[in-house]
């Protein structure tokens, strides 16, 4: 009689959830947060609105200027010395640089926030024109960094999914949006599973507000040359209100790789 051969991959058999091989690990919720730029990214986006801010209500425009462009400046000096990520730096250094020449031209303080307006404004309109063409952005941008059917966002993921074998095709019969059983992943794609496609439209529908909502509270204050309470609702919401939606957006994004998963194979 043979004896039994070691397992395929020539080590001990792992259980499910093991943490492994690099490629189980490439779309886990932290490298997720560190491509959208992180937590620390989205504080360096919001350090120079909050120069200008503070500068500007003390000493005035020219030396919020000033404030706002060192600010940018010093995250982006900052990075390069530690060999960290410059895109967002780099993007926001221009976006300063705009908002800045804007309000220096002009001679007024409101038009720095005068971009970042129009820019929400054109955003949340495209996210919701996304949703009525049944093409949510959200949905597009979450499955293009982290595959749902991969299910390495849900707890207890399944390690070497990346590098293993396709996923068999789903059975005859099988309906759409169905817990896959063992050995099988959905093949269905994301904008034909009815819950993927209702989940990533709220998703979508959700960003576009909080877009929206600073336009609707930011618009009339602009109008009304409110510059230090303009200033205020910038800062409020900005990082706090993003930081809300992205919390939301990966916790029900790791309920839908749940239901995209394959799920372990039986003992």
């Amino acid at each position: 009689m043979t004896a039994a051969g070691p397992p395929a991959d020539g080590g001990q058999e792992r259980p499910a959830g093991a943490d492994t091989d690099a490629p189980a690990s490439l779309f886990d919720r932290e490298t997720l947060l560190a491509q959208l730029g992180g937590w620390r990214g989205m504080l360096d986006a919001t350090l120079p609105t909050v120069a200008f801010v503070v500068a500007n209500g003390v000493a005035g425009l020219r030396t919020g200027i000033w404030a706002a462009v060192a600010a940018a400046v010093a995250v982006f000096v900052l990075r390069l010395f530690r060999r960290e990520s410059t895109q967002q730096a780099v993007s926001g250094l221009f976006g300063v640089a705009v908002a800045v020449a804007i309000a220096a031209v002009s001679g007024e303080a409101r038009n720095f926030y005068a971009p970042g307006i129009i820019r929400n404004a054109v955003i949340g309109v495209v996210l919701l024109g996304s949703v009525l063409v049944r093409w949510p952005l959200v949905g597009v941008a979450a499955e293009f960094l982290a595959p749902s059917h991969l299910g390495s966002l849900s707890s207890g993921a399944i390690p070497g999914l990346r590098g293993g074998a396709a996923p068999a095709s789903r059975p005859v019969g099988d309906p759409a949006g169905a817990t896959p059983t063992a050995g099988s992943a959905p093949q269905l794609h994301w904008r034909e599973d009815r819950r993927m496609l209702r989940a990533y439209s709220w998703l979508t529908v959700l960003w576009a507000g909080t877009f929206l909502l600073r336009v609707a509270v930011q618009g009339p204050l602009y109008l009304a040359d409110e510059e230090d309470l303009l200033g205020v609702a910038s800062v409020a919401l900005g990082l706090p209100v993003t930081a809300v939606a992205l919390l939301v957006t990966l916790w029900v994004v790791s309920r839908l790789h749940r239901h995209r998963a394959p799920a372990p194979p039986a003992a």
